[in-house]
């Protein structure tokens, strides 16, 4: 109880903001880290031309830019994919937390390392997978993760991105990230419409996807 205390006393302000807003730009100094409490953030780089890659979709419950606290600026961008409830913490909360609760701080870091490995996986998916495989990756991934925080259900999720936000995500154009949504809808493994991701063969998907979510870390060590 004093642990969530510290965490809820270190949020300065929650903020609402529409879909489709840069949160953090590349390169500007940070003085605080952005909790999210509700919707979904991508973090995303962008090439000269405009062309632009996700690098990790952030759902409700992550610290969206903690990395921002030790680096004091990111290398990417960080945007809204859906309306989002944001929480503000400042760094020198976060000093305060990490100096008097040493627990917090190996959570905080352990959150962290989360992050690079699913990036990690990332990469595997986009060098290495097909465009079939990687696509259902993601959807299982983003089912595990969602579940972990009470925002999915037994047989999908609410899926807020456009399909050229998905192709983003993926490496893919948006022709051929459509056409590969349909193959799993033909292949009788998903249907994806009205912004809702529904999973009809879950083993299917996970047997397409070879999806192994130890990556996450769900059997955490006790700390």
């Amino acid at each position: 109880q004093e642990e969530e205390r510290a965490i809820r006393d270190a949020v300065s302000e929650t903020r609402q903001v529409a879909a489709d807003q840069i949160l953090i730009r590349s390169g500007q100094p940070l003085t605080s880290s952005l909790m999210l409490l509700d919707g979904w953030i991508a973090r995303g780089k962008d090439l000269a031309g405009g062309e632009r890659q996700v690098t990790e979709l952030h759902v409700a419950g992550d610290f969206a830019d903690l990395h921002g606290y030790t680096l004091k600026r990111l290398d990417h961008d960080l945007v809204t994919l859906s309306e989002c409830t944001i929480a503000v913490v400042p760094h020198n909360h976060l000093e305060a937390i990490t100096e008097r609760y040493p627990r917090l701080a190996r959570i905080y870091w352990f959150s962290t390392n989360v992050d690079a490995a699913i990036t990690r996986e990332l990469a595997l998916s986009l060098g290495q997978r097909s465009a079939i495989s990687r696509m259902a990756h993601l959807f299982c991934e983003l089912h595990v993760r969602l579940s972990e925080v009470g925002r999915s259900h037994p047989d999908g999720f609410e899926f807020p991105l456009t399909q050229r936000e998905l192709s983003e995500c993926l490496g893919l154009t948006v022709v051929h990230a459509n056409r590969t949504i349909q193959e799993l809808r033909r292949r009788g493994l998903v249907i994806l419409e009205n912004r809702t991701l529904t999973i009809l063969d879950r083993s299917g998907l996970e047997g397409v996807a070879q999806f192994d979510p130890s990556y996450l870390c769900l059997d955490r060590l006790p700390y």
